[in-house]
């Protein structure tokens, strides 16, 4: 368990007993005897026993001991930049000089505790499924009937992206909207990510989280919800509508995958010419972009003792690709701010997750759990126009069972994040037609 950042359990909440952990209350010790962590096994201090049943849904507080972000910042202030070939901008990677800057802002202006205060607003548990702990947030509406709706994030993104848009689902009314547009929010952090347990054996790709996450709304009691997801919440979403048609009520995806349908002569035939050449963009686009992937895909441990050690290698691998994946043409703090960018590069290194979410990756490459065949749920397709993907919505419908196609005026990669106005309102009029 990786429970060194809640506050305190409230046993209280145990619903139900089949068995008990022993729990040590302890102080957050260090990771390997010379660098503090957050998440290692903490030296013991006070013991005192509580019984904590495994199942129990437990409320879970954000606090990150100080001796981590002390460690954070002896270590960003002793930065060793590499060099840079003269003019070259962002061709050859993150940019020197905004990484000297961003690094001088996480030194002396980013506040991690402001995030916490913003994380600790809304309602945050952990439960144990297949033996690991799952963090989740969990945000009811005071709406009557309001829908329950699980969405998933990806990388190198986390529970943060949905900061912004939790408000307007949960609470309507507040935000100009309609109350029968209510939803019970659930978001978790992917098994390796944030403050979810990291997987120990292999084998777990989007199927295995996928049936984590089914898992996780059974025990919440949702008998039907909805399901959203992007980049890899897009395949965990795909593979709880895939196992679960009968609680899905509908799946909305604002990435799309989908290529060629099978046992088809000629796939382009009836496909108009401007989807298939813009589907062509977006391919020669991703190309020269895909190096990380291939990284992550077959050495992911060797990438980590760079990412797990040094903070400014960790801002540098994730703000290559957030520059990249925005519809930002004048550079991506047009759409994030240096403390948005921050709080999720904080948190990938607090929770030392740049090893285990990278393995996602890894893992999906050895197709452990299959892939879903045709998806039965209506589905709606959100596609932004700087995706890494838009295939033709003919291909789409060969493997969903699309009910709705929205071709937003902008946007990119991160879509609740960057554009969540456009976001809310296609989540709501979908789900909304459904009803």
């Amino acid at each position: 368990m990786s429970d060194s950042f809640v506050s305190f359990e409230r046993s209280g909440l145990t619903q139900r007993l089949p068995s008990v952990l022993l729990v040590l209350g302890m102080v957050v010790g260090c990771g390997d005897g010379e660098n503090p962590s957050a998440v290692s096994a903490p030296a013991p201090a006070t013991e005192f026993a509580v019984e904590v049943d495994p199942m129990a849904i437990r409320p879970f507080v954000v606090q990150v001991p100080d001796a981590v972000i002390d460690d954070l910042q002896a270590r960003l202030r002793q930065t060793r930049y590499p060099d840079e070939i003269s003019g070259a901008e962002w061709d050859y990677g993150t940019n020197l000089a905004y990484q000297r800057e961003l690094i001088t802002y996480w030194t002396n202006d980013f506040d991690w505790r402001e995030q916490e205060r913003q994380i600790n607003a809304f309602d945050h548990y952990k439960t144990m499924i297949d033996e690991l702990d799952i963090h989740f947030i969990h945000q009811r509406s005071s709406v009557e009937g309001a829908t329950p709706l699980l969405i998933s994030h990806g990388w190198p993104g986390s529970f943060l992206e949905f900061m912004k848009v939790i408000g307007p689902l949960t609470d309507p009314v507040a935000y100009g909207g309609n109350a029968d547009d209510a939803f019970h929010v659930v978001i978790p952090s992917i098994p390796g990510f944030g403050f979810s347990d990291k997987p120990s054996e292999r084998g777990y790709g989007p199927a295995q989280m996928g049936d984590i996450f089914a898992k996780l709304m059974e025990r919440l009691g949702y008998e039907r919800y909805g399901a959203q997801g992007g980049d890899w919440g897009s395949a965990i979403t795909r593979r709880v509508a895939a196992e679960h048609p009968d609680r899905v009520i509908g799946l909305h995806l604002n990435l799309v995958s989908a290529g060629p349908p099978p046992g088809v002569d000629d796939p382009e035939a009836g496909v108009p010419a401007a989807e298939l050449e813009r589907m062509r963009e977006r391919q020669a686009f991703w190309a020269p972009e895909r190096g990380y992937s291939d990284i992550q895909g077959t050495k992911p441990q060797t990438l980590g003792y760079a990412l797990n050690d040094s903070p400014a290698g960790q801002a540098a691998w994730i703000i290559d690709k957030v520059r990249v994946l925005c519809d930002c043409p004048g550079g991506h703090e047009e759409k994030f701010t240096k403390d948005e960018l921050l709080a999720n590069i904080t948190l990938y290194w607090v929770t030392q997750t740049a090893t285990s979410a990278s393995r996602i990756y890894f893992e999906s490459r050895r197709g452990t759990g299959g892939n879903a065949g045709y998806i039965e749920v209506p589905t709606a397709a959100a596609l932004f126009p700087n995706e890494i993907a838009l295939p033709p919505r003919k291909w789409a419908e060969a493997r969903y069972n699309i009910v709705r196609w929205t071709e937003m005026p902008r946007g990119g990669h991160f879509a609740a994040l960057e554009e969540p106005q456009l976001y809310v309102d296609d989540v709501r009029a979908f789900f909304g037609s459904l009803r």
